[in-house]
């Protein structure tokens, strides 16, 4: 691509057994030229991934971070005047590198890395590489379950959130190196709500916090005072996130979730005026940045790059980045970087009663698949997968052939679940703005729509004997977990708790006595509500730690298995709770 010389390269060069290093030097280029990198990665964060005990999903990622010289002349230009841009590595190191934070100059990088931790620990340090160099300065020694950066105006120091249980919270650290200060603890769950940013005045630092309500908050941290105050948000906002300060620092956008397939796009003016929403936008939204003149706002949805004017909400992709997340502008407005992922995810089987055989894979392919299940009679194998362009519900043979997709080709669906007599399967789907919940019956291969009075459903599972279907809604003011007819009807709350999303992912015991499901998607506990009288208080289960995710677990008769929040290399992915170590099952 840009027709460098392996023997005499005037670019590129190769480093044996470390990757490639970029030594070419950058003068103003009548068509501007892009430094990037290239890594392979787990996306522990960045995705909600499923896994099912009977079956295995293996995902090989890529990431990026990718610097973008002259990217203002570039928006600046006549259609037919803009220069094409080539992307080029920028790190090129083993494990995952995110959350790129420029230097007031430009001229270097802070960014989490995870492929450096000590023996037996799993994390992400905060690193500085400079353009066009392959050393790295290491700032911190605390591989943590994030990082996200953001670098003082004057380049002296660095701000980075930290997630990592007790230790959560804002740090600062010379830019140089030197020893960090921890300046607030907070209560972030997900790497999404970590992301700071720092004034172009020096005098705040903009982030949220989910003070234990179960609803996060922004706020203005003062570097003079250390005291915090709290941002306006609208009603409808229930977590706000990703704070991003303009260049001139007069506006602070951030993303407000509204519902779980709905979220805000808000810019506030600074220092007292009410937020105004841009645009309204329906996946799940990653990274925000302002464009160097400060109209227009760069993001991305679904691993695509846009930027929405912010003076009347116009929508532009841009088709120069590929898959892209977690965007950035420099503070001069000339240079862009972000993370760049790749992914291909299979599903397999394994033996639990001979672990010691090699996993199968199972209809290969090269769009992703996940969240699959046996039939009770484990002939059939339902999954969704991408394969025909957009996610469907399939089902296979045991072996994975005799392929065929049993929900709408053109709505996005998925979270198959069998009913216990292996002849229907229920599995959400999004054909409008909502999830809802949809059984198809085999002998038909013809979805119909659970109809019942709660908008908003997904994750259906059914009850022991077929007659229930249990489901999670994000509907606003009425989120939790859900019971219903599976014939339709009327739902009701299975818990009496309030809150935020109050619950995921249910399943009912073997028994049919009591529903297990987890709090929350990200660092949940597992909680058990008795199905004797509904709504009830719902309870811990005792001696389960808490969970990865709120979807890495699963009820088996002999207890439960379940993927612990906290591991080390050495410890196994998958543990399992005895029954006699809780209640009954």
């Amino acid at each position: 691509m840009l027709g460098d010389s392996a023997e005499s390269p005037r670019f590129v060069e190769t480093l044996p057994r470390r990757g490639y290093r970029f030594i070419g030097e950058l003068e103003p280029p009548v068509q501007p030229v892009v430094p990037v990198v290239t890594v392979e990665a787990d996306r522990a964060f960045l995705s909600r991934r499923r896994v099912k005990m009977t079956t295995g999903v293996l995902a090989i990622s890529v990431f990026a971070i990718a610097a973008l010289v002259a990217y203002r002349w570039f928006r600046h230009q006549r259609p037919q005047e803009q220069a094409a841009f080539n992307v080029l590595p920028f790190t090129a190191l083993p494990g995952e590198e995110t959350s790129a934070a420029f230097s007031p100059d430009g001229s270097r990088i802070a960014f989490a890395w995870n492929g450096d931790p000590p023996p037996g620990v799993k994390g992400f340090d905060l690193y500085v590489k400079a353009l066009g160099s392959e050393t790295l300065l290491r700032l911190t020694h605390h591989p943590s379950e994030w990082i996200s950066p953001a670098w003082s105006p004057d380049g002296t120091q660095i701000a980075f959130h930290r997630m990592d249980g007790a230790d959560t919270g804002i740090y600062v650290v010379p830019a140089l190196g030197g020893p960090e200060r921890k300046v607030r603890s907070t209560q972030v769950p997900h790497p999404v709500l970590s992301i700071i940013s720092w004034s172009p005045d020096a005098k705040w630092i903009a982030f949220s916090d989910m003070p234990g309500d179960g609803r996060a908050t922004m706020y203005l941290l003062s570097t003079e005072t250390l005291e915090s105050k709290r941002l306006p948000i609208t009603p409808k906002c229930i977590n706000p996130g990703e704070p991003a300060f303009s260049h001139r620092g007069d506006h602070l956008a951030y993303w407000c979730l509204h519902s779980m397939d709905e979220f805000g796009l808000y810019s506030l003016p600074l220092p007292d005026g009410p937020p105004k929403m841009i645009s309204l936008f329906r996946p799940f939204p990653l990274g925000l940045t302002w464009s160097g003149d400060d109209r227009s706002l760069i993001y991305s949805l679904s691993g695509e790059l846009s930027e929405v004017t912010v003076a009347n909400g116009s929508i532009k992709r841009l088709d120069f980045a590929g898959s892209a997340e977690l965007p950035t502008v420099s503070f001069k407005g000339d240079q862009f970087a972000y993370s760049s992922s790749s992914d291909n995810s299979d599903i397999w089987r394994r033996d639990l009663l001979q672990p010691e055989s090699p996993a199968v894979r199972l209809a290969p392919s090269t769009r992703a698949q996940r969240a699959a299940q046996f039939s009770p009679d484990g002939k059939l194998i339902a999954f969704e997968s991408s394969r025909s362009g957009v996610q469907g519900v399939w089902v296979s043979s045991h072996d994975g052939g005799d392929l065929v997709q049993i929900s709408n080709l053109h709505d996005l669906s998925g979270n198959p679940q069998w009913s216990p007599d292996g002849k229907k399967i229920a599995f959400d789907s999004r054909p409008v703005d909502r999830r809802e919940i949809y059984i198809a019956d085999l002998s038909e291969r013809i979805p119909r729509k659970l109809v019942t009075n709660i908008s908003d459903a997904a994750l259906p599972h059914w009850s022991r004997d077929g007659k229930w279907i249990y489901f999670m809604s994000s509907e606003v003011g009425k989120t939790g977990i859900y019971r219903c007819p599976a014939s339709g009807g009327d739902a009701i709350a299975l818990s009496k708790s309030k809150g935020n999303i109050d619950g995921t992912v249910a399943q009912e015991s073997f028994d049919g006595d009591a529903v297990f499901f987890a709090s929350r998607f990200e660092k949940p506990t597992l909680k058990k509500v008795p199905l004797s009288a509904l709504p009830a208080t719902a309870l811990e289960v005792e001696g389960l730690p808490r969970l990865s995710e709120g979807v890495l677990w699963t009820l088996s008769r002999g207890g439960i298995y379940f993927v612990p929040r906290r591991r080390t290399q050495i410890s196994p992915l998958f543990r399992f709770l005895h029954p006699a170590d809780t209640a009954n099952l």
